[in-house]
């Protein structure tokens, strides 16, 4: 997955004219394993985000956040967000991507090291498949890579949340030429995508992470609620979607994501944050973003540089300072 993440940042949440839709009653039964506590990872100290440019751009992450201060949950973990923009679990890379991809296993343990998390949250898949049709090799790989994150995790101390991949969405890319291609192809590649990529692939890496509640201390769907509600609004408007570019959450995708994630969690309720309020949130979520993945370190190229993390910390600090009182206006 090879995109500009910058552009896709300064992200502002759309409307939730969509909660009193079809999303809102399939979010309560996207989560597979809850146990009795289902609350766990808000009572974490820290909370750790890996995954691809899905997690990179981190809005669903500053939605998490943003409302767990909206709601009061006190004490509130910090959340840090190491998400890598065309990172895999399993080291795998189509042969027309301008670089190999970054496999997280190269980076995992110094980021459990250096964060020492309590809870981490993975989601993988999205370019696992390579964008390539199904593959026994490619999926035997990623079921490898998800089973080497888990060991690694447990290993750390720390339990896991596995996150589905979310839905890729052929619709927007079928009128732009070249973008989609059938089956039978020499190649394909991110910006030549297998048209049947979400049903033959991603589909299937989502059921299999579902299967793994029994390995890991939670697993969430986002592929179900977000293929249905795709499917409920094309009712009305067939070229709706939350992915222009098939891949890349809207803002209004992200804020789904989160809200999904925040449901399995406990939190059910939503509070709408403001433009202002959410800004700053996301802002300094992009803040202390950089720094950590820059303190963590990576191999992939291109990625701007972060602040040394003491001096993003302290700018961050200072954002929070002027969110808290929007925070408390809107309780």
């Amino acid at each position: 997955m090879r995109e500009n993440v910058a552009a896709r940042r300064g992200v502002r949440w759309g409307r939730p004219w969509w909660i009193a839709g079809v999303f809102v009653g399939l979010v309560a039964g996207s989560t597979a394993g809850k146990s009795p506590d289902v609350a766990f990872p808000l009572q974490a100290k820290r909370v750790l985000f890996l995954g691809d440019s899905i997690t990179h751009s981190g809005g669903y992450i500053a939605w998490i956040e943003t409302q767990c201060r909206l709601q009061g949950v006190d004490p509130l973990p910090e959340f840090v967000n190491v998400g890598l923009s065309s990172e895999t679990c399993t080291g795998l890379s189509e042969p027309d991507h301008p670089f190999p991809r970054p496999d997280v296993h190269e980076r995992l343990q110094r980021a459990l090291d250096q964060v020492h998390p309590d809870v981490v949250v993975a989601c993988y898949g999205m370019n696992d498949g390579i964008y390539y049709p199904f593959s026994q090799t490619r999926f035997t790989a990623y079921q490898k890579g998800i089973g080497q994150l888990i060991e690694k995790v447990h290993g750390a101390g720390a339990k896991l949340v596995l996150l589905t991949p979310p839905p890729f969405d052929a619709v927007p890319l079928r009128q732009q030429k070249g973008k989609l291609k059938p089956a039978g192809e020499e190649k394909y590649a991110w910006f030549a995508i297998y048209e049947h990529y979400d049903r033959e692939v991603i589909a299937r890496y989502a059921r299999w992470i579902l299967e793994q509640e029994g390995r890991v201390a939670m697993v969430v769907d986002l592929h179900s609620p977000l293929t249905a509600h795709l499917a409920h609004q094309r009712k009305r408007d067939p070229s709706y979607t939350l992915a222009p570019d098939g891949v890349h959450p809207t803002p209004l995708g992200q804020r789904m994501i989160g809200e999904t994630v925040l449901r399995a969690w406990g939190v059910a309720e939503t509070k709408e944050p403001g433009a202002e309020l959410a800004s700053l949130m996301q802002r300094r979520m992009e803040i202390l973003h950089d720094a950590w993945l820059t303190t963590v370190g990576h191999k992939r190229p291109g990625v701007k540089k972060g602040l040394p993390l003491r001096v993003a910390r302290k700018q961050a600090a200072a954002l929070l300072e002027q969110a808290l009182p929007l925070v408390a206006k809107r309780r």
